[in-house]
């Protein structure tokens, strides 16, 4: 037995060794060794609770202790949470004096799991003392014997004796901590702030925001949700796929519905310049029904964490963490960081879907030019080509639907162009679509767009056509092309001027001028079920009847010599004129292929001529019909003239004066054709039965 002087000096080198004590590890090292020189016990263990809970932890607990059999690890017994059962908590009550009492005493079925461990291990009585201290944190110190009766009253006083700087080293434990917590947040906080400064993706976020959550807090992301543009709704932005609930039912409904911000517990978070904690008990005992209560009570929580995350005082979105207890103020600062972020990255993706758009853009003006180059201006000065020149400038200032038509070469598209560059629409590229230049399958994709992973082969978002035509004008070229599947859904967008990107859930609105055109007669493609009336009317706004070539033949002259004059340019040949001989013949001939057709001739002409004038033309033969008279070397100049006159009415479909007519191709007039018919006896029959 030690003498009171070493007793004291037993009690001052513990007084001392405590005051220096700044972790649970050192206390422990301090009770263990210094005071079981005054108190005969085998291992201790100290209680921690919070005073306005119905349940405790443990603040340390003897390793010594873990070594019986039978039981749940060391690691695991301390770091549950335990309720009081009424024996534990009799006695604590009854320790703020400390107390000897006989584990034996404690009925053992139902005690908790750490104290069956240290009866497992020896244990029979044991000292029971509450730590004074400040603070809503309640301390009790357990001190165990292994023989009964060896614990005293001297003891007893030791503990009360020393119980003080005991609770004042545990003050100064949670202070350290405290200082360590918030140097570790500060550590964390710095590189979540460098890592976010470094992305620049959805995936890289995500990643940063899990890494970041789980150093500070220990937690998954439940959920962040998004604003769409409309202001309004709310989209799943980013969760967990490993929350506690991620094979639940309802959170997988909850998932892919799409709410908006005045729905119950968002608009709570949205209004809150605060993080929102929601008590799910105290939320369903005041009738909230909500399906997120619901779930949140079936995750086994008791709280749910709600935040806005805002750029200034615009909200972008809520984020939504699932966990008991958590610093409202370290999760507002990482709302701020996070909003910083998204927005950031959103605007990334709004900078590369531009990218795209002017990449796109620069295809169409490419393609512009090139067209420019083959038609830089509309040559016409024939009635019917003035007549199409009125319909312009009538309809031009308009956003009417226009639905030109016409042979093909007969230059629809440089009609659309000219309508929108006399529009108000003129400062923005108009936008070409040939409905038959693209497989079906891929034409609602060129229409409308697509999203990322929308079907095999869409590796990247893409903007549709009628998407980078907004606030301009779309050209449907060759519309009598689109299947009826799609013409359905033309339609609407038409009538609606909404759609969705191919695999997309939000609704773009556009303002978008159609201009569409075809050789197809829509009419009868309409009687045949090729083509819906209700598209054909909703097209049929404004028509313009666009003339072939052969209906303006006084157009010949002009336009042969305006792609003359650009091909000896762009070749280098120097042709500056054309033969009258060749204009006549030109005249003569009934251009099938309209204006296109007449381009292209004069431009291999022109690489063919030697000379300075273009002397000679290689028109194409035209196929005679069956009932055609084929001329023979025996027919005589007379009947050779006869069957070229017929077949020249034929073609004219018994035209004979104005544009188009016979008497304009043979270059003669009216009245002297009508006499060579009646010398070579043409019967209308002959050329009208061909015509009907």
């Amino acid at each position: 037995m030690e003498s009171e002087d070493e007793r004291d000096e037993i009690i001052l080198l513990l007084k001392c060794e405590l005051a220096k004590v700044k972790t649970q590890a050192q206390l422990m090292v301090a009770i263990d060794k210094t005071l079981k020189k005054l108190v005969n016990f085998s291992q201790a263990t100290l209680l921690s609770c919070q005073e306005d809970e119905s349940t405790y932890r443990i603040f340390f607990m003897d390793k010594a202790s873990g070594g019986s059999t039978g039981y749940s690890s060391y690691n695991e017994i301390i770091s549950c949470s335990y309720s009081f059962c009424d024996d534990l908590s009799g006695f604590i009550s009854k320790a703020d004096k400390a107390q000897i009492f006989d584990i034996r005493t404690f009925n053992l079925a139902v005690a908790p799991q750490w104290l069956k461990l240290n009866y497992a291990s020896g244990a029979r009585e044991l000292i029971v003392k509450n730590l004074p201290g400040a603070g809503d944190t309640k301390h009790t110190l357990i001190l165990f014997a292994d023989k009964l009766n060896s614990l005293t009253d001297t003891h007893i006083q030791y503990v009360e004796t020393i119980a003080g700087q005991i609770g004042k080293a545990i003050n100064n434990i949670a202070a350290h901590e405290a200082v360590l917590y918030k140097e570790h947040h500060k550590a964390c906080l710095l590189k979540f702030a460098t890592d976010l400064a470094a992305v620049k993706k959805k995936g890289d976020l995500e990643a940063a925001i899990f890494n970041i959550l789980d150093q500070l807090i220990g937690i998954k992301l439940s959920m962040i949700r998004l604003i769409e543009d409309d202001g309004i709704t709310l989209v799943p932005y980013l969760y967990d796929k490993n929350a506690v609930f991620k094979d639940e039912e309802l959170f997988k409904q909850l998932l892919a519905k799409n709410i908006t911000i005045d729905e119950p517990i968002s608009a709570r978070v949205l209004d809150s310049d605060e993080p929102v904690i929601f008590n799910i008990e105290a939320e369903q005992k005041s009738g909230n029904s909500s399906p997120y209560i619901t779930l949140w009570k079936k995750a086994g929580k008791k709280h749910m964490y709600g935040a806005r995350l805002c750029i200034g005082n615009e909200n972008i979105g809520t984020l939504w963490l699932l966990i008991n207890e958590l610093n409202t103020h370290l999760l507002k600062g990482l709302c701020s960081q996070i909003s910083v972020a998204i927005f950031n990255i959103k605007a990334n993706e709004r900078l590369s879907a531009y990218q795209k758009q002017l990449e796109t853009e620069n295809d169409h003006l490419k393609e512009q030019i090139k067209t420019i180059h083959n038609f830089s201006e509309i040559i016409g000065i024939s009635l019917r080509m003035q007549k199409v020149y009125q319909l312009m400038s009538r309809v031009a200032d308009s956003n009417s639907t226009v639905l030109i038509l016409g042979e093909t070469g007969t230059g629809k598209e440089l009609i659309a162009r000219g309508i929108h560059d006399a529009s108000p629409r003129k400062n923005k590229l108009m936008i070409k679509v040939n409905c038959a230049a693209l497989p079906p399958n891929l034409i609602e994709s060129e229409l409308f767009g697509h999203e990322k992973g929308s079907f095999t082969g869409a590796f990247e978002q893409r903007i549709g056509k009628f998407e980078l035509a907004n606030n301009s004008t779309l050209f449907l070229d060759e519309i009598g092309e689109l299947p009826l599947e799609l013409q359905v859904k033309l339609l609407r967008v038409i009538q609606e001027r909404e759609f969705e990107r191919v695999g997309g859930k939000s609704t773009i609105k556009v303002n978008v001028r159609i201009i569409a055109a075809t050789n197809r007669n829509l009419e009868k493609e309409v009687v045949a079920g090729k083509f819906r009336s209700d598209l054909y009317y909703r097209l049929n706004v404004f028509p313009i009847n666009l003339p072939s070539l052969r209906e303006r033949v006084e157009d010949i002259p002009p336009l042969a010599n305006f792609f003359l004059n650009k091909y000896s340019r762009l070749t280098g040949y120097k042709v500056g004129s054309i033969a009258p001989k060749v204009l006549q013949q030109l005249k003569s001939y009934l251009w099938p292929g309209n204006v296109r057709e007449l381009e292209h001739i004069i431009e291999r002409t022109v690489l063919m001529t030697t000379g300075n004038v273009l002397r000679e033309v290689h028109l194409p033969n035209t196929k005679q019909s069956d009932n055609q008279a084929i001329p023979h070397f025996n027919q005589t100049i007379e009947e050779m003239e006869r069957n070229h006159i017929i077949n020249i009415l034929k073609q004219c479909e018994g035209k004979i004066s104005g544009a188009g007519g016979a008497a304009g191709v043979l270059a003669i007039q009216p009245t002297t054709l009508h006499s060579k018919m009646r010398k070579l006896n043409i019967a209308k029959r002959e050329y009208m039965n061909h015509a009907q």
